[in-house]
């Protein structure tokens, strides 16, 4: 089965880019059949019909220090179900919970799933601070916007990167967390005065009226 869809999936990713005329880096059926032996693929299956209806993979890089998202696709007749979002939300989880010290990753010339990526926790990033992986940026080959990459020394592209820092994040919170301590210890020192001056002998006389 895994050969079957890996196929189709293939067909899907080339068929998308030349419909939309952008850039995409091919992934061939064996690549794909590879990533869902692996456990690191996510298909969508449309239920009564059994229809093939989306997909998604993740791949590590750098001693599993950064892990990429990539290749999300919905057919279109599911378009505009959210089904892309779900696909995309089920991706994050997976690398989450895979690889929960690692970098999260995405290059893509895709509005909206920068837009998905950014609602995530993604944050746009140089090329710089992605994998350095030469083997990752080889698999840009096939994109038809590879001398632009190769122009610019990997520094750029038409890609956007994006990441999700999870060592950001954590320290992002515990900032958060500190922040809101102070404010509660705060209020506590600002209501204890209240009281203490409520309770003291400090009193305020209503003005007398002039007859």
């Amino acid at each position: 089965h895994h050969k079957k869809y890996a196929e189709r999936i293939a067909e899907m990713l080339e068929e998308s880019a030349r419909a939309r005329g952008i850039g995409i880096a091919r992934r061939s059926a064996e690549y794909i059949a590879k990533k869902m032996q692996e456990g690191k693929a996510i298909i969508a299956f449309h239920k009564p019909s059994g229809q093939l209806a989306g997909f998604t993979y993740i791949e590590t890089w750098t001693h599993d220090k950064y892990v990429a998202n990539s290749g999300l696709i919905v057919q279109p007749e599911f378009r505009g179900s959210n089904l892309g979002k779900r696909l995309k939300h089920a991706s994050f989880a997976l690398s989450r919970k895979k690889y929960p010290d690692a970098r999260i990753f995405s290059i893509t010339t895709s509005h909206a799933v920068m837009k998905m990526n950014t609602e995530l926790g993604f944050s746009p990033v140089p090329f710089s601070e992605l994998t350095t992986d030469k083997e990752f940026w080889d698999g840009c080959q096939s994109c038809r916007n590879y001398d632009i990459l190769m122009r610019n020394d990997r520094k750029m592209c038409l890609c956007t990167g994006l990441m999700f820092d999870p060592e950001e994040k954590k320290k992002a919170f515990q900032k958060k967390m500190m922040r809101n301590k102070l404010v509660a210890v705060l209020t506590s020192v600002i209501t204890l005065r209240r009281q203490r001056l409520s309770n003291g002998k400090l009193t305020v006389k209503p003005a007398m009226k002039k007859l």
